[in-house]
C-alpha cells in the first residue's frame, strides 16, 4: 500500500496500521540495502539522500545539546512569530490539546521556542529531546516534518517510518513554514505532532491555514506600524530640499516628496547609499520607526575599485566614505559591469565573460545577489548594471595585479582591448 507523491502522508480510509507496517519494511531494506517492498515518497526518498550524506545515525536518541534557557529567551524575543502566537494558539493549540497532540514553533534554523498542548504528549516528547531548545534540523535528527519543511521550503506531513531515526517511528507530525510577509524570508516554522495512530490528512490543512492567518496578522501589523511611520514623515520631509523618501527597515516606503511614489526600495544599511532606479542614489539617515533616504549629490558619489589593495576592496566617497572589501569573482564582476556601462550585462553575458560559457547562469546569479546585497544598491538589475548615477573609477586590466592574473575571458578581453 502506497501513498502518492505530495504532502499528506496517508489518505482518507487507509489502514493506518498496516501502512505503518510496510513503511517499517522499506525502512529496514532501504537502510540494509535490500530492495523495498514499495517505494518512498519522492519528498522522504530526497529527505533520505540529504540525511544519509549528513551522516545521520538512525539509531541515534536525543538530538545533542538544547540551547540554554537564556538563548531560547533571547531567540523568542526577536522573533516575529513571537507577535502571532495569540493566532496560533486559537487556531490549533485547543484542537492539538483535545487531538492528542501539541503545537510546536521553531525559529528558521529548526529550533524549539514555543511547545503547547497535550500534557500526556509533552511527557512523550521530553523522552525524546523535543523540547525547548532542541534542533529539530534534518542534519540534527533526520527526516521529520520540522526539518524537511525548512529543507524543502514547503508543507510537509511525516507518519511512522518515514522518520529516519527509528525512535521515532512511532510519531506523526505535520509542519508548515512561515515566511515573513514583507520580505519573504524564511522565519520559522509551525508543525503539529502527536502518536502515529492519530495521523489524518487533514491536519495539514490545518496548520497550512493557521499559517496564513499568522502571514496575514504579520502584514496587518506591518501595515499598521507605516500608518504610524507616515505619522513622524510629513514633518521631516518638509525639511528636504528635493527628493527623500522616509522607509522602514525593509525599505517599505512610508511617505515621499521630490519625486513619484513608489513602494519599496532595498533594504537600508546605515551608511550605505541606495539607488533609487530612474532617480538617483540615496543615504539613509536613522529615524524613529525607520530611516529617511535624502538624496546624494551626484557630482560627488563615486565608487574607486582598489584592486591591488590587501583584499580588494570598493571604496564610495559621497558625504560619507565607505569600504567594502571584494572576492576576487566581485572584483571581476564589477570591472565588467563598469566597462559594460548603462546597457549592462544580462546573466548569461556574464556568465560567459567569467567563466566562458552561457552555463554557469544559476551560479552568476547567486554571486549578484551577494554582490547587490553588499553595495546596498548601487548595482542594478535587468540587466546587471551599475547604477548610472555613480562615477566608477576602475584600475587598467593590465595595470592591476589582480586583473593580469585573472581567468575570466571578459578580463582578458579587456585586457587585450587596452593592448
Amino acid at each position: 500500500m502506497t501513498v502518492d507523491e505530495g504532502v499528506c502522508a496517508v489518505r482518507p480510509g487507509m489502514d493506518i496500521g498496516r501502512h505503518a507496517r510496510m513503511l517499517a519494511r522499506v525502512h529496514d531494506a532501504l537502510l540494509s540495502g535490500d530492495r523495498p517492498p514499495a517505494p518512498p515518497r519522492r519528498l522522504v526518498a530526497r529527505s533520505w539522500e540529504r540525511v544519509r550524506a549528513q551522516g545521520v545515525d538512525p539509531d541515534r536518541g536525543q538530538p545533542r545539546s538544547p540551547l540554554p534557557v537564556d538563548e531560547v529567551e533571547r531567540r523568542r524575543a526577536v522573533s516575529p512569530l513571537q507577535r502571532v502566537l495569540p493566532e496560533l494558539r486559537a487556531a490549533l493549540t485547543s484542537i492539538a490539546d483535545d487531538a492528542a497532540h501539541i503545537m510546536v514553533i521553531t525559529d528558521a534554523e529548526g529550533r524549539l521556542l514555543w511547545r503547547e498542548g497535550s500534557v500526556q504528549v509533552r511527557c512523550r516528547a521530553d523522552r525524546l529531546g523535543f523540547i525547548e531548545g532542541a534542533d529539530w534540523s534534518e542534519g540534527s535528527v533526520g527526516t521529520n516534518a520540522i526539518g524537511t519543511a525548512l529543507a524543502e521550503t514547503s508543507p510537509v506531513q511525516m507518519f511512522a517510518a518515514e522518520h529516519f531515526v527509528r525512535s521515532h517511528h512511532v510519531w506523526t507530525c505535520t509542519a508548515c513554514p512561515v515566511h515573513d510577509p514583507r520580505s519573504g524570508e524564511l522565519i520559522g516554522v509551525v508543525d503539529v505532532s502527536g502518536p502515529a495512530h492519530t495521523v489524518h490528512p487533514a491536519t495539514v490543512a490545518l496548520v497550512g491555514t493557521a499559517v496564513r492567518l499568522a502571514e496575514a496578522s504579520l502584514w496587518r501589523q506591518h501595515e499598521g506600524r507605516l500608518d504610524a511611520l507616515r505619522g513622524i514623515a510629513a514633518p521631516i520631509l518638509s525639511r528636504v530640499n528635493g527628493a527623500g523618501l522616509v522607509v522602514d527597515e525593509h525599505g517599505w516606503v512610508a511617505a515621499v516628496t521630490g519625486m513619484p511614489s513608489l513602494d519599496r526600495v532595498a533594504a537600508p544599511r546605515p551608511d550605505r547609499p541606495i539607488s533609487v532606479h530612474g532617480v538617483g542614489v540615496f543615504l539613509p539617515e536613522p529615524v524613529p520607526g525607520g530611516y529617511l533616504l535624502r538624496m546624494e549629490d551626484k557630482a560627488r558619489l563615486r565608487l574607486t575599485l582598489e584592486l591591488d589593495a590587501r583584499p580588494p576592496r570598493a571604496v564610495l566617497d559621497g558625504s560619507a566614505r565607505w569600504v567594502h572589501p571584494l572576492s576576487t569573482r566581485h572584483a571581476e564582476v564589477l570591472v565588467l559591469l563598469a566597462a559594460a556601462g548603462e546597457k549592462g550585462m544580462d546573466a548569461g553575458a556574464l556568465s560567459a565573460a567569467l567563466y566562458g560559457d552561457r552555463d554557469h547562469l544559476v551560479t552568476v546569479r547567486a554571486e549578484m545577489s551577494r554582490l547587490r546585497r553588499s553595495l546596498g544598491g548601487l548595482l542594478l538589475a535587468r540587466p546587471y548594471r551599475i547604477a548610472p548615477e555613480v562615477e566608477v573609477v576602475a584600475p587598467d586590466p593590465q595595470e592591476s595585479e589582480l586583473l593580469r592574473r585573472s581567468t575570466a575571458p571578459g578580463v582578458r578581453r579587456l585586457a587585450a582591448a587596452r593592448r
